[in-house]
């Protein structure tokens, strides 16, 4: 990977109101932070979970001011040498929760990998048949309406559903846990995959910052890389397939809401309008992918994803979620002779570079390994007690 710097990562439309962890080698553990132009400086606070327990965690963030700072280009050059300050994962002791199916593209997608039961090999011909049978209906269709009902009352007469089709249409999002607290890298680490997949993607997504009142505050951006052959063989699987070391990438920092401090123009209309985007870069084969969506084309509103993350369920340290992908990635990837196959698709390969950005949350950087050469997650929950 290249080297990081503070241009490559911040934000192209801000400054705006930006909150992280680093790494402080002299107290052995991580300092909440905020980007002070290009320092991070000390928030004075213990962790990302007592900032969201302020009553305005935006104006916490400049308020509590600590004694602790360092330069954002050495942070970066530091990763992830325990003996240099480094920038870390925004979060902490956040539950790392996931919405899926929220896009009409992923959702066609897991419909392809359940029917093809894992196997890539022949995604390109299910992909086909299932878009020429659903596709179009599908994608005007908004989940829970009245027209989304009697579509889904059609498919299962006809004998045509899925479980995948009954979050994306039905009225009851899927929100499942995808990693666990303090499990989280960042930018500039190694997101993992596993050695036993043989077809797996970046899925490129927004991620929601909620207090522990359901009030959102926040947003950054998220890699939740996911097994499509582990998934597709089984939904019940999708934990494994989901939750493995280095899979769950949140980054680079929290963009606070500032818009009601009468100064900033942040928060989530914004988000609801931010384009993403997605970059591929094969480290020996010179494959490149680059594509771009918009969160304007989400099937559910994010507040009704909070409003039922929040539904019978208490997060005393706030939650962090994961909004789902706007991608898939599909396209054809030489093999490893060099011949180009279609229908063959897409797939990690070990040193893949993989950039997540959008123009208010900055970017994502990260590189991708086997799980097993990725760094263990050793900083657990008693470490910061």
């Amino acid at each position: 990977m290249s080297k990081l710097d503070a241009r490559s990562i911040l934000p192209a439309v801000g400054p705006g109101l930006l909150v992280g962890r680093c790494w402080c080698p002299e107290r052995r553990r991580p300092v909440l932070v905020r980007v002070d132009g290009d320092r991070l400086v000390e928030v004075g606070l213990a962790t990302m979970a007592h900032l969201l327990r302020e009553e305005d965690p935006a104006r916490a963030a400049t308020a509590f001011v600590g004694s602790w700072s360092v330069g954002l280009d050495d942070a970066l050059a530091g990763i992830p040498d325990a003996s240099k300050p480094h920038l870390l994962t925004p979060i902490d002791l956040q539950p790392i929760k996931a919405a899926g199916v929220t896009f009409v593209e992923s959702m066609l997608e897991r419909v392809i990998e359940e029917a093809t039961r894992g196997d890539a090999a022949v995604a390109a011909e299910t992909r086909a048949r299932i878009l020429a049978t659903i596709g179009g209906d599908v994608a005007r269709l908004r989940p829970g309406s009245p027209e989304a009902m009697r579509f889904r009352a059609e498919m299962l007469a006809a004998g045509r559903w899925s479980p995948y089709l009954e979050v994306g249409l039905g009225p009851d999002a899927e929100i499942f846990t995808k990693a666990s607290p303090m499990s989280a890298v960042g930018t500039g680490m190694s997101v993992g995959v596993r050695s036993d997949s043989e077809w797996n993607n970046p899925e490129p997504e927004v991620v929601l910052v909620v207090t522990r009142e359901g009030k959102t505050v926040g947003a950054t951006l998220g890699n939740d890389v996911n097994l499509r052959d582990w998934e597709g063989r089984s939904a019940l699987l999708l934990g494994r397939a989901k939750d493995n070391r280095g899979s769950a990438a949140v980054g680079p920092f929290v963009r606070l809401f500032d818009r009601h401090l009468g100064e900033g123009d942040f928060d989530l209309d914004v988000v609801r309008a931010e384009t993403v985007g997605l970059e591929v870069t094969g480290a020996h084969d010179g494959f490149e992918l680059r594509a771009e969506s918009s969160m304007s084309k989400i099937s559910r509103d994010p507040e009704d994803l909070v409003r039922q993350l929040f539904d019978g369920h208490d997060w005393p340290d706030g939650v962090v979620l994961y909004l789902g992908t706007m991608f898939a990635p599909t396209q054809d990837r030489p093999r490893a002779d060099g011949t180009l196959v279609a229908g063959d698709g897409f797939t990690h390969r070990t040193g893949d570079r993989v950039r997540i950005h959008s123009p208010h949350l900055g970017c994502l950087d990260n590189t991708v390994r086997p799980v097993d050469d990725c760094p263990r997650w050793s900083i657990g929950l008693a470490d910061l007690f």
